[in-house]
């Protein structure tokens, strides 16, 4: 049967490496005039701070703007309060990012003059394109009480809250006593939502959402769960003085950030809650900078199937089977002067109920022939050079490793993935009311045995890879 395609890989290559020369070309221009950044929105028109206090390369922060975070957007000064006005302070930042890119997948099932989904091709699409946007406000409601809200939407204007919460910091006068309600960001060192990568395969952490494949070309669990997630709950903190020691736990509902309990089988959640664990110890090497260790762990439970239906479908809150998953990881944070490099081990395990998608109440009989609960075991490598506050290169490379698959028949790569990430971001200018990056990115993925082919019934491994070219601005 013939095998369509559209653009083979070294049509791909050429394309980044004509992109990538323009890239370069029009840097070196801009270089001439390269200007020191000054300031950042928001927090930076109130506290007339410079962009390098409180980012090492927006939006990525540095270890006093992880400080500043911790204190609730606090400095311990008079503009703390939320009734202080700077002529240039408006409190909210819009951030969007129009781009050209460039995105290729092969071996996409697709239909032939033989029959739908018989054939398989290699599919390119470029142009230009925008992403979604965030609205982003945050700051003190009163001394000791900050707050965060972020409605963000995608790129057809559908919004959504993506953040919304209120901390109380400070309590009984402790820096070890702060607690958050609402919708957040996990406590994670690394953080998704501060990610350096944007393209369609580099903007996220693999290893933060990934779920094991049931089989080849089957669906993964059908539980959603992302530690990238902002979730729902309350989050106490705990952190010394200057910061170098941080715990916190947090209890949230098993709901993976959504509202209205809709998530979960048939977006029926359980009647739980999962909790979230991370701590860290930051120390000094000399004049190398500042190094942090750490640690995190996730213990989750997700409904196999709703105790009530209405006409077939299922009444949202009503999960019931709740069956146990956790995710568990280690973090190294290096810096060595203007290089700094992040290492994380990840280990991960669900149920096998989860695995299979099987309702607890079937009980091991239900099960299908042959099935385990599944394991795994992930790694990071993410370095940073930065060359000047204006200038900084990116690479990252991510590996998953099943250890235990879902089911004795699968092939023993099915579901192990390798993404490999690099670029780089110039800041023209960094003003305290607006901020713009040239975002330049490479990002290709390798996804092992997770589809069948039509061709021959064999599984097969699925690529795809993302060039883009943006102008990330906010204001």
């Amino acid at each position: 049967m013939e095998r369509f395609r559209s653009l083979d890989v070294k049509s791909v290559w050429r394309r980044f490496a004509a992109g990538l020369f323009f890239s370069v070309a029009v840097l070196s221009l801009i270089l001439i005039d390269c200007r020191p950044a000054s300031a950042i929105p928001a927090f930076a028109r109130k506290y007339g701070m410079p962009c390098s206090a409180c980012h090492e390369a927006w939006p990525k922060l540095s270890p006093f703007g992880q400080q500043f975070k911790d204190n609730g957007y606090q400095m311990g000064n008079d503009r703390d309060a939320p009734i202080f006005q700077n002529p240039a302070y408006w409190p909210i930042a819009l951030r969007i990012t129009p781009n050209w890119h460039l995105e290729h997948q092969d071996n996409v099932i697709v239909d032939s003059p033989t029959g739908n989904n018989t054939a398989l091709a290699n599919i390119t699409t470029h142009g230009f394109d925008f992403t979604g946007m965030d609205i982003l406000t945050a700051g003190t409601l009163a001394h000791n009480i900050s707050f965060q809200l972020v409605p963000s939407s995608d790129e057809t204007g559908s919004f959504h809250l993506e953040s919304v919460n209120v901390r109380f910091d400070n309590l009984l006068n402790s820096s070890w006593f702060n607690l958050k309600f609402g919708k957040f960001e996990l406590d994670n060192l690394l953080s998704e939502k501060r990610i350096l990568t944007l393209s369609a395969n580099g903007g996220e952490y693999y290893n933060y959402h990934f779920q094991p494949w049931m089989a080849p070309g089957a669906p993964s669990a059908s539980y959603g769960f992302g530690i990238g997630d902002n979730q729902i709950g309350m989050e106490w903190l705990g952190h010394s003085k200057n910061d170098r020691t941080r715990l916190s736990v947090s209890l949230l509902g098993a709901t993976d950030g959504n509202p209205d309990f809709q998530s979960g089988i048939g977006g029926a959640a359980g009647r739980s809650y999962d909790v979230f664990v991370a701590g860290s110890r930051a120390f000094e090497v000399g004049s190398w900078g500042l190094q942090r260790v750490g640690g995190f762990a996730y213990f989750g439970h997700a409904a196999t199937y709703p105790q009530y239906t209405s006409g077939g479908s299922p009444i949202l809150g009503t999960g019931v089977g709740n069956e146990p998953f956790y995710r568990v990881g280690f973090i190294g944070m290096w810096y060595l002067k203007k290089l700094d490099i992040t290492t994380m081990y990840f280990y991960g395990h669900d149920s096998i109920y989860l695995g299979t998608n099987t309702p607890a109440n079937a009980g091991s009989i239900g099960l299908p022939p042959g099935a385990h609960a599944p394991s795994w075991n992930g790694a990071l490598f993410e370095t940073h050079y930065t060359f000047n506050p204006q200038m900084i290169f990116i690479n990252r490379y991510e590996l998953i490793r099943m250890s235990q698959q879902v089911l004795d028949s699968n092939p023993g790569d099915l579901g192990n993935l390798d993404a490999l990430t690099f670029g780089f971001r110039y800041y023209p200018f960094m003003n305290t009311r607006a901020g713009l990056a040239l975002h330049n990115e490479y990002s290709i993925v390798w996804n092992r045995k997770i589809q069948v082919s039509p061709i021959n019934g064999a599984p097969i491994d699925l690529t795809s890879s993302s060039l883009m070219f943006g102008l990330d601005f906010a204001f």
